[in-house]
């Protein structure tokens, strides 16, 4: 930050490097700004004449804020983001330049589109590719460029990023949520608005010591390791007082997040050592995922300026947690009231019931695309490992829902839970007033007081896709529920029954126990609830017609387009093992080999040395090492020989992205442990001055 930056205030500081609401209303016409606003909140064609004169000032503002360049920023299917810059100068008669910005290029960008996932929507040959300004999410200036965030297609008009399908997703469920709030009576909501807290985990480690790990610069995650003496079991980690070093890099990425209008709320220590998280306050969810990613990549090029590297993979260190991301997903409307509330009395709150019953109807139907919505191969490592939620989808509503739920299927008046008040036995301290109902982590879908928390999701992923399947069942939900109820004489009564309805026949997806016991795994099954442990047993079931109709009937996406994104994934889960089958093998023959080698080579250099001088020494430290090494390094020889050549014969399954997936599943991930456990023994047994790599001890500690 510059001097000048840096005393500014807060509020000074809040969305200075945006091009928001207050900047249009400073710097356009009263008429465009009016007609812009129509088209964000009413979804009204924009008109090109107020496309220029928005480009126009977008401009000016830009160029004062040091911008030389524009960019259409867009999230192709790949997960992260995409941006190609243009500068603002155009030539003049005289072989001048001046700064220019229409409100054609604001529209509309064309990228290539041969080089992004397509999942064989589109050929290497066939290069277009459309991004459309979207109006709802501001542009903003980072560095030397303006950020215009887009949609992005292909020529042949098929979607190609996340962020269309999550548009259409809030209109859908927006439409659908109205037709049910002019049920009670509600004429004055025009707009329902999904809101998104997408809480963020991460790790940071040692610049220095990420460069001297090649599995961390191509994987994003350590292959090897042993476990260091100290992990996690002391719970000294988290919520404990941070490092001086971390809490400079949290200062200046609060500022860096502040300045793009970003709302970062909260910082603290997460459970792992080196391990943290930083969470947002709710926007609306378009936004909120592209704050997510604005977050992702900052975080990243902050901790550079720290000498410290951002470590966003799920899995990084084995045997300790992993990272998640918490996405607080809530309804809302634009007169501002929460439809997920439930109201001092929820019993008597029969709208709060429509709308959750939608909730627990649409969870337990399509369970299986909740999965697949955070399915990647470094969530495998994370989901159901005991830090996590399990694979399984369920919800937790707590003791005071479940009770009223419970009552409604049994016909039965609610007779309430005594509220109660948390005594400390300590004068001095206040009386706390107990919620009704506790907290459960092992939940992945939990209900939160006015919020759903799908826990599910990797550090790593697009919030997007998780949203979109939200939106989308939830939307899905309601219209079957407004079809019902549209012609209702008695809406209070034929609620409570199709409330009971849904109880009776979807209150398997509710539990509020231990999501981490063994006992779970089993009533689970017993319930029938899916337990899609893989990315590749989730993902075949995407494409289940139930899941395709579904899609298409409320417009999200067509049948070609989730073909797309199942191939996409897919290949996306062969390739990340592909390169670390890879990286092991080279870690392996390259490093650890040679430097086992040269370690026993010293051990019996010592043991001649020592039997030079008196030749009856038993030297047992010395021998047992020699021979148990050696042992180890035929091992993993044999076994890095034979990842080789299963990494080799991959390639004969590659014309089909199931089967690839497979092989990868069932034949490189047991190689590839089976190489670790024989790796990481050695590195136990190797003096530290002859280990190639930093011990997870430095990296977890040395921050």
């Amino acid at each position: 930050m510059t001097c000048s930056e840096n005393r500014k205030s807060i509020p000074e500081l809040f969305g200075s490097s945006v091009f928001n609401d207050d900047v249009m209303q400073e710097r356009l016409p009263k008429d465009v700004y009016k007609s812009l606003r129509k088209t964000i909140d009413e979804g009204k064609d924009l008109d090109l004449n107020v496309a220029n004169a928005v480009a126009n000032a977008m401009k000016d503002w830009a160029v004062e804020k040091g911008a030389t360049h524009y960019t259409h920023w867009f999230q192709p299917l790949n997960g992260i983001t995409a941006e190609k810059h243009d500068s603002f100068i155009s030539p003049t008669t005289d072989g001048r330049v001046i700064m220019q910005f229409s409100g054609k290029e604001l529209i509309k960008g064309e990228p290539d589109a041969s080089s992004f996932p397509s999942g064989g929507l589109r050929a290497t040959f066939e290069a277009r590719g459309y991004t459309a300004w979207d109006p709802t999410s501001y542009a903003f200036v980072k560095g030397d460029s303006l950020y215009i965030p887009t949609a992005f297609c292909s020529y042949s008009g098929e979607v190609l990023d996340k962020k269309t399908p999550l548009l259409r997703s809030m209109e859908d469920l927006s439409s659908q949520a109205v037709r049910i709030l002019r049920l009670f009576g509600d004429n004055k909501t025009n707009r329902v608005i999904t809101t998104v807290g997408p809480e963020q985990e991460y790790f940071l480690v040692d610049k220095k010591l990420y460069d001297q790990r090649p599995d961390l610069q191509f994987c994003g995650r350590t292959l090897f390791g042993a476990k260091a003496p100290k992990g996690q079991e002391l719970e000294d980690h988290y919520f404990g007082a941070i490092k001086p070093r971390v809490a400079a890099f949290m200062k200046e990425l609060d500022e860096e997040l502040w300045k793009l209008g970003i709302l970062s709320k909260t910082k603290h220590n997460e459970v792992a050592p080196s391990q943290h998280e930083l969470a947002p306050i709710f926007t609306t969810t378009n936004i909120a995922t592209d704050h997510n990613q604005l977050i992702m990549e900052t975080m990243k090029n902050v901790a550079a300026r720290h000498g410290l590297v951002c470590l966003l993979n799920e899995k990084p260190f084995e045997g300790v947690n992993g990272s998640g991301k918490h996405n607080n997903w809530s309804v809302s409307t634009d007169t501002g009231k929460n439809l997920l509330d439930p109201g001092k009395e929820p019993e008597k709150n029969t709208q709060f019931l429509l709308f959750l019953a939608a909730v627990i109807k649409g969870v337990d139907e399509y369970q299986d695309l909740l999965r697949i919505s955070v399915a990647s191969a470094g969530n495998d490592h994370r989901l159901g490992a005991n830090e996590a939620p399990p694979a399984i989808v369920s919800m937790f509503l707590g003791d005071e829902l479940s009770a009223i739920l419970q009552s409604i299927e049994d016909d039965v008046p609610y007779t309430g839970i005594e509220e109660k008040k948390l005594q400390t036995g300590v004068h001095v301290l206040p009386d706390l007033n107990m919620d009704t109902t506790d907290r459960n982590r092992t939940s992945p879908f939990a209900f939160t007081g006015n919020k759903f928390e799908f826990r599910m999701l990797g550090s790593a992923i697009s919030i997007s896709c998780p949203n979109i399947m939200l939106n989308t069942l939830a939307a899905e939900e309601l219209r079957q529920f407004a079809d019902e109820l549209e012609n209702s004489t008695d809406l209070e009564g034929d609620v409570r029954k199709l409330v009971r309805r849904v109880m009776k026949e979807h209150k398997r997806i509710i539990f509020n126990g231990d999501g981490y016991s063994e006992a779970w795994t089993e009533e689970a099954k017993r319930r029938g609830l899916l337990n899609l442990a893989t990315t590749v047993d989730a993902l075949p079931r995407y494409l289940d017609q139930k899941n395709v109709q579904l899609f298409i009937r409320h417009k999200i996406y067509t049948e070609a387009e989730m073909e797309a994104r199942y191939e996409t994934i897919l290949e996306e889960y062969s390739k990340t093992l592909n390169i670390e089958s890879l990286t092991m093998s080279s870690m392996v023959r390259h490093d650890i080999l040679p430097a086992v080698s040269a370690y026993v080579a010293s051990l019996a250099e010592a043991v001649n040395a020592k039997r030079n001088v008196c030749p009856n020494l038993a030297c047992t430290a010395e021998v047992t090492l020699i021979e148990k090494l050696s042992s180890l390094m035929d091992e993993a020889f044999q076994k890095v020989e034979a990842l080789g050549t299963a990494t080799a014969d991959s390639k004969a399954e590659s014309y089909n992205a199931l089967t690839a997936a497979t092989y990868y599943k069932d034949v490189i991930i047991p190689a590839m442990e089976g190489l670790r456990a024989v790796v990481d023994q050695m590195e136990v047994d190797t003096a530290s001055d002859f280990w190639p790599y930093p011990s997870y001890g430095d990296l977890m500690f040395k921050v």
